[in-house]
């Protein structure tokens, strides 16, 4: 059992006012060139992330011009695949050699936040003059904030917003293309258009989604009662039930999207599906660009997720942000490096090559976002798709109480085998016991 953590204790003593008054070279000299260091005694930065090879050129290039800037410092990237991130992370942790600064995904962050080991950035903010909270997205800041303390900074954010459509295939079927105010109803009548079968096999599918939490958010439906303190499931509920249902029966009535069956013979993933063209649209979010934007034999471009019956208009997201450990031997040095890696030249690099939204507002509503001319066209979309975006609870527990109890009945109802309020009875239950023990436990903090 694990005791409640308040966001204001046991916090490491900063000394924001050295660097704002006089600088970084004046910052090392007033005590902040301890261990850990190289044999020269250069003070050490050490810094967590993942990525892809571009993501990786991108960063390493970020560094380097800072370093060119600072030699006094030394930063050490420490690059880890995402499969394999968080569990070496928290060996690090336990065995005291963790980072100074680490990436840190939307919804891995409260897990993590739990264990106690991020630094509030509030002081560094309050007295760094050259840095502005307001310019990022406020949703995003939300979700990094416990009792008013920000424990990182965003550098992207990813709503599960985007469905990418075949233009070439939209215009052989004379279907005029979809715009982002349309809605579950035009969804499936497209996607109906555009879905060609041979005999029983279907040559070419209308849509294909994963983010089936989509469809209970935009029907108005909840995973809990409560993100932040939740006690009880809600996917049990008729909004969720609806939302649930109608996503199955694209795939196991109307046949319009792929079953995860036919997709594990097709042997391809969605973005494979749509540029050979097996697909119309599919649904995903910005990360899906790079890949894309080698397509060189038809058109393409995104649009919103459609609203439900309901009229509502919600989806899941994503996003990356930037934490200092509370066992950073140079917490001020580390603000400083944090600051290059999420500031606006690489969060406009990354954005340029199509690997990630903006969190900054500002620059996501610039030259290398929104106004950018490369595709998709419609990307500027996204930046009010934000407002839409729903995060997972806030709770280290959840992934393992729906992978455990939720996931298994869902994969029943995606595979066609159990319709979702049958599925969803045999599942809330046993969530809502999960989330009842662990109150009655008491078992990491409440946000």
């Amino acid at each position: 059992m694990q005791r409640r953590i308040g966001a204001g204790h046991h916090r490491r003593a900063l000394k924001p006012a050295a660097w704002a008054l006089v600088g970084l070279a004046s910052m090392l000299a007033a005590g902040c060139s301890g261990k850990p260091s190289d044999e020269s005694g250069t003070p050490v930065v050490k810094v967590a992330y993942w990525g892809g090879p571009e993501e990786v050129g991108i960063i390493q290039d970020l560094i380097a011009q800072w370093q060119r800037q600072h030699p006094e410092v030394q930063v050490r990237l420490e690059h880890t695949p995402f499969s394999a991130y968080v569990s070496r992370l928290l060996t690090r942790m336990a065995g005291n050699v963790a980072p100074d600064i680490m990436a840190v995904e939307v919804n891995l962050f409260p897990g993590l936040w739990a264990k106690d080991a991020f630094l509030s950035l509030k002081p560094f903010i309050e007295q760094d003059p050259d840095f502005h909270l307001d310019e990022f997205f406020p949703e995003v800041l939300a979700r990094f904030t416990v009792d008013g303390q920000l424990y990182a900074i965003p550098r992207d954010t990813a709503p599960f917003a985007c469905v990418f459509y075949n233009k070439r295939l939209f215009d052989e079927a004379h279907v005029a293309y979809p715009t982002d105010e349309w809605t579950w109803d035009e969804l499936l009548r497209i996607a109906k258009q555009l879905t060609k079968v041979e005999g029983e096999r279907v040559t070419q599918y209308g849509f294909y989604a994963w983010a089936w939490q989509n469809f209970v958010y935009s029907n108005g439906g909840q995973l809990v009662n409560d993100l932040r303190r939740p006690t009880r499931c809600l996917l049990g509920q008729p909004k969720a039930l609806d939302g649930l249902q109608f996503y199955s029966d694209l795939m196991n009535v109307h046949r319009v999207a792929p079953t995860p069956v036919a997709l594990g013979n097709l042997a391809m993933g969605a973005q494979q599906l749509f540029m050979t063209q097996r697909v119309a649209m599919f649904s995903s979010g910005f990360w899906e660009v790079p890949v894309l934007r080698q397509i060189t034999d038809f058109g393409w471009d995104v649009v919103m997720f459609p609203r439900g019956p309901r009229d509502v208009r919600a989806f899941g997201t994503g996003g990356t942000g930037y934490c200092i450990l509370k066992s950073s031997k140079h917490p001020e040095l580390a603000w400083q490096v944090l600051k290059a890696l999420a500031g606006d030249d690489g969060q406009a690099r990354l954005a340029e090559m199509g690997l990630a939204q903006p969190a900054n507002r500002r620059v996501a509503e610039g030259p290398a976002f929104a106004q950018s001319a490369l595709p998709p066209q419609n990307k500027q979309m996204l930046n009010q798709a934000v407002k839409y975006a729903v995060y997972e609870p806030f709770i280290p527990e959840w992934r393992e109480i729906f992978e455990l109890h939720v996931l298994p009945e869902l994969d029943a109802v995606f595979h066609g085998q159990k319709s979702a309020k049958d599925a969803m009875a045999s599942a809330v239950p046993k969530a809502d016991a999960a989330l009842a023990e662990r109150k009655r436990e008491g078992t990491n903090a409440q946000p």
